[in-house]
């Protein structure tokens, strides 16, 4: 059963759907909420709070607004996000004798490992190399467009340009 059949069977109370979406997307949204909050404990417990969200919210997937994979993705992206507001976010030295080195994800990779994301593999990296790396930084990492800035030692406007072309360019090869 694909992922949008199964967000349909969980809209409808079918737990066994909602525990087979469990295990084969489990390791996907982890590896997400992993790369957003460098945190075993804490992407576990922004897998469980998404995974909460998507029971609640399954009847609000809509198949013509996007990807099934990519819609479980962005709600566990966000329990990710809203645990690391509430914790506040920890940020790494980057220093090894630290031990707090960050862990980079293998965004492409993850992308790629579903069905779906074949396309928007392609689509990613058919971009120039300053946009990609933009929209993987704010998309899969989570940073907002001033720490991209600062991380890359860029103008904040040269940063939100080239992901908002980013996003046009991808919108456009996805179409």
């Amino acid at each position: 059963m694909d992922i949008a059949a199964q967000l349909a069977a969980i809209a409808g109370g079918d737990r066994a759907a909602l525990r087979g979406l469990y295990d084969s997307e489990a390791p996907r949204l982890f590896g997400i909420a992993l790369a957003l909050l460098r945190d075993r404990d804490r992407a576990a417990d922004a897998l469980h709070d998404g995974f909460l969200n998507i029971a609640r919210r399954a009847g609000q997937f809509d198949a013509s607004r996007g990807a099934a994979a990519a819609w479980t993705g962005a709600v566990v992206r966000h329990a990710a996000l809203d645990i690391a507001r509430r914790q506040g976010r920890e940020i790494p030295s980057d220093d090894p004798a630290l031990g707090d080195i960050p862990v980079e994800a293998e965004a492409l990779t993850q992308v790629a490992a579903a069905d779906d994301g074949r396309r928007l593999r392609d689509c990613l990296l058919a971009l120039e190399e300053s946009r990609r790396r933009g929209i993987l930084l704010a998309f899969v990492h989570g940073l907002s467009h001033a720490q991209i800035a600062a991380k890359l030692d860029l103008p904040l406007g040269t940063v939100k340009a080239w992901i908002r072309r980013g996003l046009a360019q991808l919108r456009g090869c996805l179409a």
